[in-house]
């Protein structure tokens, strides 16, 4: 029936009350932290920084051709199966020589699916070489290189890493609402809302933050090897290519003033495994410098005085707050996968955002007036009932959105927009069914509970269809369709309880005070 008891009449009001002050929220001051909500703009309305990043593969593809060719060994030499000449060919493909007796054993386990070292390698190939004049010795080299498949698992791994890393670092930055997506295999699109320099961003994002910890050495014929590699000002040392220690193993990072040379300073807290690692280390490396690298370059190289076994310790260097606390976020972060490279950059003024705002009001302001006029004319109070439903569902639907600090986009405009079309359009069809049941009904109050029972299940059914289609939007969509989808997903939840709670309360209201009326519709 049209009745509504006093409990769900107070409840309709408070809960239209709460949802409603958020709307207000985005107007006004307010102190209380839970209550000053705001919806946030993307970047086509509020301005903002687009970035397209590239990442390079070509480092992962050679780690992981470096690493199977170690596996490899040790799986050959595991199986019986003597091989030699083992080498990495125009860093994509990996070659070794066995001899022919053994090489149909060979193929066959490298023909195996449940092979551990064929996870990658779902295709190779063969080259016979030519028999020695002087002495007879038949061998065979073999050629090994990922499948498409390999490199595509490669890719999406690498760009999976890549994104959080991203994620991570630009939400340390405090950037509101960033959009962060991918584009292919390779690449990531990060879009910043109301960042209209990006410097700082392109800083971070352009380095990999690949730290490792490695002892200085006066020994170019250290068992391990040695490399040359530079300080930031140009010099360089001789480094050992055994790593005591990486980045890997850090769990927190953080800038700080050292009290005792009143310099900046990044200090480092290391996993237990890392503890162990740098204690041991720094104990049998008394009085040796061990370099701290961070991407191909020393950022400092400190003497040892004493084992460091606290799994804590700091980076020094020319440091200004800044950069320190840049690096500090980088090291948090973690170390990207692989190099990455801007390869497109847009920036959207505010003043071309503020344009997209007033031509998404106008539109909504013209429609909602056309809207308005034509409920009026067609329904008379009836059709005043329901523009205060649609303002009420307005209201609603801004304060849902605030209430959650959804990002609002262009498109999220114009499924408010569209929102208001389905609102009326509910309206339309109970008022329609309504006049039907007046006619064979001489009790209105019947009649108008009769038209919205009856209606019910066709405005259901099409409001869940178009709300199944605004999820599958939303979960598979990305940027402008994710905002379309969002707020169309909402309005059409809160045009349900406008319809069928407000617009059903006030309609009860005053079919109940002039049931008496010769014609109410």
């Amino acid at each position: 029936m049209l009745y509504f008891s006093k409990l769900k009449i107070i409840s309709v009001l408070i809960f239209t009350i709460i949802v409603s002050f958020f709307t207000i929220s985005n107007f006004i001051n307010i102190d209380n932290k839970f209550f000053k909500r705001n919806i946030n703009l993307g970047l086509d309305l509020q301005g903002g920084s687009y970035l397209l990043l590239e990442i390079d593969n070509k480092p992962v593809i050679v780690q992981k051709l470096q690493n199977k060719l170690s596996s490899l060994k040790k799986f050959l030499s595991d199986n019986d199966i003597r091989s030699t000449n083992f080498k990495i060919i125009d860093d994509k493909k990996i070659s070794f020589t066995i001899d022919d007796e053994s090489i149909d054993k060979v193929l066959s386990l490298l023909s195996d699916k449940e092979s551990e070292i064929n996870p990658y390698f779902q295709r190779f190939k063969t080259h016979e070489f030519d028999v020695e004049k002087t002495k007879v010795l038949s061998s065979s080299n073999i050629t090994l290189q990922f499948s498409e498949y390999g490199l595509v698992q490669l890719k999406t791994s690498s760009q999976n890493q890549a994104i959080e890393i991203v994620r991570r670092r630009v939400d340390e930055i405090g950037t509101n609402e960033p959009n962060i997506l991918k584009r292919g295999n390779d690449r990531i699109l990060v879009e910043l809302p109301g960042l209209e320099n990006p410097d700082r961003i392109k800083s971070l994002l352009g380095k990999t933050a690949n730290l490792t910890f490695r002892f200085v050495t006066l020994n170019e014929e250290e068992s391990f090897g040695t490399e040359k590699i530079p300080f930031e000002d140009g010099t360089e040392a001789i480094i050992s290519k055994r790593i005591i220690l990486s980045g890997d193993n850090l769990v927190d990072a953080q800038p700080r003033m050292d009290n005792q040379t009143n310099q900046t300073v990044v200090t480092f807290n290391l996993d237990r495994v890392g503890a162990k690692k740098f204690a041991r280390a720094t104990s049998s490396g008394v009085g040796k410098r061990l370099a701290i690298i961070l991407d191909g370059k020393i950022i400092s190289a400190p003497n040892i005085s004493e084992p460091i076994v606290g799994g804590a310790g700091q980076i020094t260097g020319d440091f200004t707050f800044q950069s320190a606390t840049d690096l500090a976020l980088l090291l948090r972060s973690g170390a990207l996968p692989a190099p990455m490279k801007i390869i497109e950059e847009r920036t959207v003024g505010p003043g071309l955002g503020q344009d997209s705002i007033n031509a998404g009001i106008l539109s909504l302001v013209i429609g909602f007036i056309l809207v308005v006029l034509f409920m009026i004319v067609k329904y008379k109070i009836f059709g005043f009932i329901a523009n205060i439903t649609l303002v009420t569902n307005l209201f609603l639907l801004i304060g849902v959105l605030t209430l959650f600090e959804a990002t609002l986009t262009l498109p999220g405009i114009a499924g408010i927009i569209l929102t208001v079309g389905m609102a009326v359009d509910a309206n339309v069809l109970i008022y329609e069914r309504i006049k039907e049941e007046i006619k064979g009904e001489n009790n209105r109050i019947i009649a108008f509970d009769s038209g919205y029972v009856k209606s019910k299940t066709t405005i259901l059914d099409a409001n869940i269809t178009t709300l199944i289609a605004a999820v599958i939007l939303f979960i598979l969509g990305s940027g402008p369709v994710k905002g379309f989808a969002l707020t169309l997903g909402v309005g059409i939840l809160t045009t349900l309880f406008s319809v069928y709670f407000i617009a059903r309360l006030l309609t009860a209201l005053y079919v109940i005070k002039n049931k008496d009326k010769e014609k109410l519709i």
